[in-house]
């Protein structure tokens, strides 16, 4: 059979559904944080938490929503997520399947659209920022939470390259410039980004995704033959560890 995106996507993240739930680098943030209270600032709407994962984005703004549709392309992914939101009285998050290119919801029909640690795994970013700008009630918010290039040119090639051996479905970390570039060619206003770094502890990283030894060694070893400076930008640690840059930004219509 031949392969596409979404299924190396569904096989890659399916199976590991609980260990997304359950992971830390997921389940907490000051981008979570801040996201809760611009839900609690429109009280009552309709938020879309897109590529949900591990479902930390709905469960974060449930308390504060009418309704939350959480919505990934795994299945198993969703099935963990509702049973979390059941076990915690969600009673307001639905489930629903499918691609972020292809959303299959009403125009004008959310108040909020979030997507956190995602977007770097679509096929067409443009694609899915349209279907955003869509899917967005006048007036509706886009909040985007992702990974980032560092924008130089060597690093962010360091960056790319461990990503896809650690993850074939992962697509781009897009710099803080592509995003704002690409939100505006959506039809939508980004406000001022939010930086941040994401401190990854290599050995639950590489447990996370069940990265073969092979890819995990390679990554080790492509970190072994990073420039100074970049090692430094990544804040590389002995065993691995690193840090990787994050953003936060809201876009409104």
């Amino acid at each position: 059979m031949t392969k596409t995106h979404e299924t190396l996507v569904a096989a890659q993240f399916g199976p590991r559904a609980m260990a997304y739930v359950a992971s830390k680098d997921h389940a907490q943030g000051a981008d979570l944080e801040r996201l809760a209270t611009l839900v609690a600032a429109r009280p009552g709407g309709r938020v879309l938490d897109l590529g949900c994962g591990g479902g930390h984005v709905s469960f974060t703004v449930a308390p504060f929503a009418r309704e939350v549709v959480a919505y990934d392309l795994s299945s198993e992914m969703l099935e963990a997520v509702a049973g979390i939101a059941a076990a915690r009285g969600f009673a307001n998050i639905v489930t629903q399947q499918g691609v972020a290119e292809d959303l299959p919801f009403p125009e004008a029909h959310f108040d909020i659209v979030a997507t956190r640690y995602s977007a770097h795994h679509w096929r067409d970013l443009a694609a899915g920022l349209a279907g955003i700008r869509h899917v967005l009630k006048p007036g509706g918010l886009a909040v985007i939470m992702d990974v980032i290039s560092p924008g130089d040119a060597q690093p962010d090639t360091f960056l790319q390259a461990i990503e896809l051996l650690r993850d074939p479905t992962h697509v781009r970390d897009y710099s803080e410039t592509e995003w704002i570039l690409a939100l505006r060619a959506a039809g939508l206003s980004p406000g001022e980004p939010r930086l941040d770094k994401l401190r990854l502890a290599f050995a639950a990283w590489i447990a996370r995704s069940a990265t073969p030894e092979l890819q995990a060694q390679a990554i080790r070893a492509l970190q072994a033959r990073m420039p100074g400076s970049v090692a430094a930008h990544f804040r590389l640690e002995e065993d691995g560890t690193f840090s990787v840059d994050t953003m936060m930004i809201e876009a409104a219509i």
